[in-house]
């Protein structure tokens, strides 16, 4: 492909995704919901391959076989949830701060990260995909907690830029993954902040092998190898969709991050945990959980 041909998609992708997320802004909720639902269910043909993946991690999930008409319940049902998530997520930057409050109920934990924050510990929060985590990273921010977070990068630059823009004017700080986010991480944490990781996936390298919902699997090293070597405390979490319109935070306790080996057994050791914890979040709504890649040793489970 010509230079100009591959700089002019990139414009156009760019244009594309700024002007619908703009768009979404603007258009009233009613309408910008129900577009996202009708364009979820139109594009779960074209999607076979992730939904086949998702039915696999969901077996695993349940403990049995989905078939049939079941299967394509859950698949409806997943792709409602991943519309609603990026509907969210395109809308969060123009909705206000008294409809974020509004809307976010925090079921058990907060009052744990608050005191680790407060005492200037430092906290990284380890999220799988699952629910709109986003809603609750701008209702933590309204709270005096802005979170850093790593984002995939995106081409063109210019999107990526105008992504964090988006999420910055919202309390979010995103580093990109292609630009070596992890001093940055190090010493934001060092300096008592909040880190919150997507952790349910493997981007770059093989991960830490865990079992996770009785297969072998691979998830980052990055949340445990951070609060190991800042002293940082470290919270699974979720925020899952609804009831309705509201969105349901839980924290779940700190794990243990004490030393206790070298720190590549420990980080595999606390690793090990978050599995554990990241199955029993998954397990309260496997129809919010955006797992469209295999599980597998090499991989992670969602996208």
């Amino acid at each position: 492909m010509p230079r100009w041909a591959g700089q002019l998609s990139q414009w156009w992708t760019y244009a594309f995704y700024r002007g619908l997320g703009t768009a979404m802004q603007r258009v009233g909720e009613p309408v910008a919901s129900g577009g996202a639902l009708v364009v979820s269910q139109l594009l779960l043909p074209a999607r076979r391959e992730a939904m086949a993946s998702y039915l696999g991690n969901l077996e695993a999930v349940l403990a049995r076989r989905v078939r049939g008409a079941e299967a394509r319940w859950w698949c409806h049902r997943v792709a409602a949830a991943y519309g609603r998530y990026w509907l969210e997520g395109a809308r969060l930057p123009g909705t206000s701060g008294e409809t974020i409050d509004e809307r976010m109920v925090v079921e058990d934990g907060f009052p744990l990260l608050r005191e680790a924050l407060d005492a200037g510990q430092g906290v990284v929060l380890a999220l799988p995909h699952l629910g709109s985590w986003e809603w609750g990273g701008a209702w933590l921010a309204r709270r005096g907690y802005p979170m850093t977070v790593v984002a995939e990068a995106l081409e063109p630059r210019a999107l990526f830029d105008w992504f964090a823009a988006q999420r910055r004017s919202m309390g979010l700080e995103v580093l990109s993954l292609a630009d070596d986010p992890g001093p940055s991480l190090l010493r934001t944490l060092r300096a008592g902040g909040l880190v919150g990781l997507v952790s349910d996936r493997v981007v770059e390298g093989t991960g830490i092998p865990v079992e996770f919902f009785g297969r072998p699997a691979a998830l980052p090293g990055g949340p445990a190898t951070l609060a190991l070597r800042t002293g940082a405390a470290l919270f699974p979490a979720a925020v899952y969709q609804g009831p309705g319109p509201l969105h349901t935070g839980v924290v779940l306790p700190p794990l243990d991050t004490g030393r206790r080996a070298g720190l590549r057994a420990d980080v595999a050791r606390v690793t090990a945990e978050l599995a554990r914890a990241f199955e029993r979040l998954i397990r309260r709504a496997p129809d919010q959980w955006f797992a469209f890649s295999p599980l597998g040793p090499s991989g992670g489970s969602a996208s």
